[in-house]
């Protein structure tokens, strides 16, 4: 399974090259079901991993100039300071479990894997969702409105800060719609900031959670060792096509990951049982969940 997770590390550095974003919203789940590490502690990895990955690929965007470093500090530095703050201080302070109803109790894991989940889906539609739309109104409206920058920064940096992904998918469309910029010269803004961010939040979790250095240290170079790999095909392949095949292939992992989730939930003996309201409760959900996804990409869909 370590081969595999290593595997897996790369896909996630080749993502990160080619689209700049969206990628990283697979750390978590390779880190938590392929490498057997509990959540709250994946989500304090996936900082590092996605920070030092997206900072090694910004440097290649610098050398194009292609990176906006004042929409970086206006956007960033809220970003970096929120998501510090969700680390050192607002990790700790979430109970674990997190409420009791019944005989059921929603974990402080659980909590974390059902908000990484919406952030999955929510990551996928975005990939799958035609952007062009997104470029048309950046190429008419040069509007910058920094005050909304700010805002979002704080916004994106909390999810970073909960959930341990980088945010790419929610801070390209903002740089581009808010601060338009042209489509390039934000995915590697995009990558400075996840960057930055990233490894400021994980500064963070420095002393709360025991870290691995060495496990720590191999994970990433195979995933940087992806991202050079990315940057090569970014050459031959389109970006922007590429991310519509990406972001169903995030929903379908999701899937699975939804699908390992809840029959780990049904065979795992640790667990406090539930009662039958909740039992009946992750049986609708694992039947309708999808379906309503679905119906909702189909939507999007042009």
């Amino acid at each position: 399974m370590e081969f595999l997770g290593y595997g897996l590390s790369i896909l996630i550095g080749i993502s990160l090259g080619l689209i700049g974003g969206g990628g990283s919203i697979l750390t978590v789940p390779v880190l938590v079901y392929v490498m057997g590490i509990s959540p709250v502690l994946s989500t304090a990895y996936s900082l590092f991993i996605v920070g030092l990955t997206a900072l090694v690929g910004s440097v290649e965007y610098g050398r194009k100039k292609l990176l906006d470093y004042k929409t970086a500090l206006i956007f960033g530095i809220p970003s970096i300071a929120a998501v510090y703050s969700t680390r050192k201080f607002l990790m700790p302070l979430i109970p674990d479990p997190v409420f009791h109803t019944g005989d059921f109790a929603f974990s402080k894991n659980l909590f974390v894997m059902v908000l990484f989940a919406v952030l999955m889906v929510a990551a996928s539609v975005s990939m799958i969702r035609d952007k062009k739309k997104e470029e048309e109104i950046a190429a008419k409206e040069k509007k910058y409105n920094y005050p909304l920058i700010f805002v979002e920064g704080i916004v994106v940096g909390v999810l970073t800060g909960l959930v341990g992904a980088g945010g790419g998918f929610l801070i390209i469309p903002a740089l581009v719609l808010l601060a338009g910029l042209p489509m390039k010269r934000a995915v590697g803004t995009s990558l400075l900031i996840i960057g930055a961010k990233s490894l400021i939040g994980f500064l963070g979790d420095v002393g709360n959670q025991p870290i691995d250095w060495t496990f720590l240290l191999v994970f990433s170079a195979f995933a940087i060792s992806g991202i050079f790999i990315g940057s090569m095909l970014a050459k031959r392949i389109s970006g922007s096509k590429l991310k519509p095949a990406f972001g169903w292939f995030v929903l379908v992992m999701g899937f699975i990951f939804w699908q390992k989730k809840y029959s780990g939930r049904a065979t795992d003996t640790k667990m406090p049982l539930c009662n039958n309201r909740h039992q009946n409760f992750y049986s609708a959900a694992h039947i309708f969940v999808p379906s309503i996804l679905h119906k909702k990409i189909k939507n999007l869909l042009p």
